[in-house]
């Protein structure tokens, strides 16, 4: 009996893993797409959050009791803004008070 060189499921996540395998950029051919134009270039929106303040906020890990999440979501709608930036402003004027 031959000896094995790994488990079915490394070999399956190895195939899967060879599925999506993309070259690099250096690799692609681009020549057929056009260039932007300055106008299209200038109507683009950017993906992603938008900076805000000076420097961008640093994303972070926090465990947070289910009960109070749940509150500040319900308040955060009730504000028509994201939970996080309420839990950062609500920091941000603790912060202020307390220095």
């Amino acid at each position: 009996m031959a000896p094995k060189h790994g488990s079915s499921a490394r070999v399956k996540r190895a195939a899967k893993k060879d599925k999506h395998f993309q070259p690099p950029d250096s690799e692609i051919d681009f020549s057929d797409i056009p260039e932007l134009t300055d106008e299209e270039l200038a109507g683009m929106t950017r993906i992603g959050r938008p900076l805000l303040g000076d420097s961008a906020r640093h994303m972070i890990a926090i465990r947070i009791d289910p009960g109070v999440l749940e509150k500040l979501r319900k308040e955060a709608d009730r504000r028509h803004t994201g939970y996080q930036t309420l839990i950062n402003e609500v920091l941000a004027k603790w912060v202020k008070n307390v220095a």
